[in-house]
């Protein structure tokens, strides 16, 4: 898996559509409104927390909350949750 952060590509491996490249019928978790943060999986993509919690884009780990911007970011998160904490300050 590669950390490319090209939110016009796909998102993580799966190849399923960014959600900034196609918004149709999906709210977009991306650009952050009330409760900014990253993903841990797509490093420095902002992701609203409100929206990605309605979504059940989150996991828990450590005593901490991460918010994903897609579905795909959560099993790369559950395969190795040490390595994406990390990237989160």
């Amino acid at each position: 898996m590669t950390e490319d952060t090209n939110a016009t590509g796909t998102c993580c491996s799966t190849g399923a559509p960014h959600p900034a490249a196609s918004a149709e019928g999906r709210p977009s978790l991306l650009h952050a409104t009330d409760e900014p943060t990253t993903c841990p999986v797509m490093v420095g993509t902002p992701v609203d927390r409100k929206a990605a919690e309605a979504a059940g884009l989150f996991r828990d780990h450590d005593g901490r909350r991460y918010h994903f911007c897609c579905a795909g970011c959560a099993p790369a998160f559950d395969a190795d949750p040490a390595r994406y904490a990390a990237h989160v300050a």
